[in-house]
């Protein structure tokens, strides 16, 4: 009978402007909707990509002009910045990917415990990565 007078549990939708900010997301929550944007990113910043691919690979000339476009000041470094968040978006991408592939071929790895584990390698993993080769891109080794 004690069960009976339970209040339920009330649901309401989150206000945008007001909820939004008390929110916590949980790890998965922040990878889900990182993979969206990374995969975005990729995307709007493709033809970015290809003009990079094409100056690099199509003569000595176009690579050195490439090559001394990272090293003009202000546009350089923003230049860089733009690759640094592309290199993000696609370690981002790739290691979030493995993970949903991963919890599709191990059924184990759905549980909420593991998934939380993992959204938090995979967030760990994509940062220390992009730190490195954002090093590497800076020039500190």
């Amino acid at each position: 009978m004690a069960e009976l007078s339970k209040k339920r549990p009330e649901f309401r939708n989150i206000n945008a402007f007001t909820d939004l900010t008390t929110y916590r997301l949980p790890a998965a929550g922040w990878v889900s909707i990182l993979h969206r944007i990374s995969g975005l990113m990729m995307f709007v910043l493709l033809p970015l990509v290809i003009w990079m691919f094409d100056m690099t690979v199509s003569s000595e000339i176009s690579f050195a002009r490439f090559s001394s476009i990272f090293n003009v000041g202000f546009g350089g470094i923003l230049l860089k910045l733009f690759c640094l968040a592309l290199i993000w978006a696609y370690l981002h991408h790739f290691i979030a990917g493995l993970r949903h592939l991963w919890m599709d071929v191990n059924h184990h790895a759905v549980e909420k415990k593991i998934g939380q584990k993992t959204a938090t390698g995979v967030i760990v993993a994509s940062v220390l990565l992009t730190i490195v080769l954002g090093a590497k891109l800076f020039g500190l080794y």
